[in-house]
């Protein structure tokens, strides 16, 4: 539904601008997820507090989705203040831990929403578009329906080599520790 969005810089962050990881490399991780993938969202409380959860997210449209009901906290927080942090990691050798800095934007349109749901129903996630609410079964840290959807558009993504296997490879062939900024980040 939206064009492809490149980084407008990419950086080592061991200082060695050309031992950098390649944007595709992430982005197919992100899209690509293991059945069993947890990802991370950090929000900020009304009162400047952190708050930190697992939630089901998936990469569609080149920005990450969630959803969250009507009256989590993590609903309640994006609505005061939409930046947020989500964190994944990707268990494909060799693995690649990836951490999207961004912003949160609840999603109201219902042919958008109606799109989501039939992405979701494709990973085995049996929703029902209702306009721009969603309903289905509970998820753990969602709250209950009804759900939004919230789209997290990336700023800035970091990817660093993941723990797992990485004895498995020599330091080069690991993914190198990695900022894309996107939109003048």
């Amino acid at each position: 539904m939206t064009q492809e969005r490149t980084p407008e810089r990419t950086q080592s962050l061991l200082g060695d601008e050309g031992a950098t990881s390649s944007w595709e490399l992430a982005r197919t991780r992100l899209a690509n997820p293991e059945q069993s993938r947890t990802c991370w969202l950090a929000t900020t409380r009304p009162d400047g507090g952190p708050h930190l959860m697992p939630v089901i997210g998936f990469w569609i449209d080149d920005a990450m989705h969630i959803l969250a009901g009507e009256g989590s906290q993590k609903a309640r927080n994006i609505a005061a203040d939409g930046r947020c942090v989500i964190a994944t990691g990707s268990t494909t050798l060799p693995s690649l831990d990836i951490v999207i800095e961004g912003h949160a934007e609840a999603i109201m349109d219902p042919d958008v929403v109606r799109h989501l749901v039939e992405v979701y129903r494709e990973k085995n996630w049996p929703l029902e578009a209702d306009g721009n609410k969603v309903d289905g079964p509970n998820a753990p840290t969602a709250g209950p329906p009804p759900y939004t959807f919230f789209r997290i558009v990336p700023s800035r993504v970091f990817g660093f080599p993941g723990m797992t296997g990485m004895e498995q490879y020599a330091p080069e062939d690991l993914p190198k520790p990695t900022r894309w900024d996107f939109d003048g980040s």
